[in-house]
């Protein structure tokens, strides 16, 4: 029975990752679960599948599920906690096995390598972690032995089509080149010039996966791609040109790696992030994950078309600031949030998201080689400046 921990409970991932931990209680204990403050749904997790912990981060929201608990009688069961020391704590418990790191964004961070330098066998789906820190994260999970199994649909995908457990050097396994594939998301086929009129209504409507708003708006511009990217690299110990994307907007091959025998190794499935998540809890073995069957027979055509960066931009700064290297990538991420929570706010519009990255990219001097807090200090700094561009501008919504 291995103890697992849900960072990020709440959440699509975090949803899913609680019902296939449920459907297969025989091996997996549900240990403690985390959220920042959505108290409904956490008491409904707590009723459901009593975890031994649940953390809120904000106080009041720890205090009211705290409260709701006590009614229904649970708090015999559940112990509350509060803020972001207990929920780096659970990462890091002596008693957790596997840590799901499915937290949004930045505030993912240090829950994250906390699980990392605690040794757990650490499921990534938070890649803004990853993207945030490259080599010092990398570093982490060997330093302390941990085990990193990606849970990015398209990373799991190239998992899965690598040795297992070989060590990653892309040259001796034979690989010329990994393949990311993208679904194009809602605006694939939109004229460029209607892109300046989107709604975040139309951003959030991905035609094939369900996921939460932030991310459903990378998918849409394309910097989730550009995220997926830079994690890739850093994963599978990749150079910026061993890595290609390409669009495939059925979603059913999650990735593939090309080998140097002409060999194409693709993983398939439907778009279910219970399949990855599945695979990552159970890795060497396989477990039910509660996904419907792929249908070959019913299935139409396979699709591929290259990746149109004109009408993409936020990939190509993604590729950039990787190729910039040092804390690039973090100054892209954090401008990235900031930008995306503009736009679902109405302070801008669709298309601001990438000029204001680009913007962030220009102005901040990237430092190579940077402590996590050289790290954590341009990830604020570039926040701050994004948020001051944005308050400076008035009726900056459309165009």
């Amino acid at each position: 029975m291995r103890k697992v921990v849900v960072l990020g409970a709440t959440g699509t991932i975090g949803m899913n990752t609680l019902e296939v931990l449920h459907k297969n209680a025989q091996l997996f204990e549900i240990f403690a679960v985390a959220a920042l403050r959505n108290v409904q749904r956490m008491v409904e997790i707590c009723i459901k599948y009593k975890p031994s912990i649940a953390v809120m981060v904000e106080e009041n929201a720890a205090l009211e599920l705290e409260q709701s608990l006590k009614k229904r009688g649970l708090l015999q069961e559940i112990s509350v906690k509060q803020g972001t020391t207990a929920l780096a704590g659970i990462a890091a418990h002596p008693q957790a096995h596997i840590v799901m790191a499915a937290i949004v964004g930045a505030a993912g961070l240090i829950p994250t390598l906390s699980a990392v330098q605690a040794g757990k066998r650490v499921l990534l789906a938070n890649k803004e972690a990853l993207v945030m820190t490259g080599e010092l994260f990398i570093e982490a999970i060997r330093r302390h032995k941990a085990e990193l199994i990606p849970i990015d649909s398209e990373h799991n995908a190239i998992f899965q089509c690598l040795p297992a457990g070989a060590d990653i050097d892309l040259k001796n396994l034979g690989v010329a080149q990994i393949h990311l594939t993208a679904s194009g998301g809602p605006f694939l086929q939109t004229p460029v010039a209607a892109l300046a009129q989107v709604t975040p209504e139309q951003a959030v409507a991905h035609p094939n996966w369900v996921m939460g708003k932030k991310i459903s708006v990378d998918s849409a511009t394309m910097m989730n791609k550009g995220l997926e990217f830079i994690e890739a690299c850093w994963l599978f110990n990749a150079k910026p040109e061993q890595v290609s994307v390409v669009v495939h907007p059925q979603s059913i091959i999650h990735s593939i790696v090309e080998y140097i025998d002409g060999s194409f190794l693709a993983q398939m499935g439907n778009p279910d992030m219970r399949t990855p998540i599945a695979h990552a809890l159970a890795w060497p073995n396989r477990i039910h994950s509660g996904v419907k069957k792929l249908n070959l027979v019913a299935m139409s055509a396979l699709h591929f078309e290259e990746l149109d960066e004109i009408r993409f931009p936020c990939f190509s700064l993604a590729r950039q600031a990787m190729r910039r290297g040092g804390t690039s990538t973090a100054i892209l991420n954090a401008a990235n949030e900031v930008a995306v929570d503009a736009f679902l706010n109405r302070r801008i519009g669709f298309l601001q998201i990438g000029k204001l990255i680009e913007a962030a990219l220009t102005e901040v001097t990237p430092i190579d080689r940077a402590t996590l807090a050289q790290v954590i200090h341009h990830d604020q700094l570039t926040r701050d400046i994004v948020n001051s561009k944005i308050d400076g501008k008035k009726g900056f919504y459309y165009g």
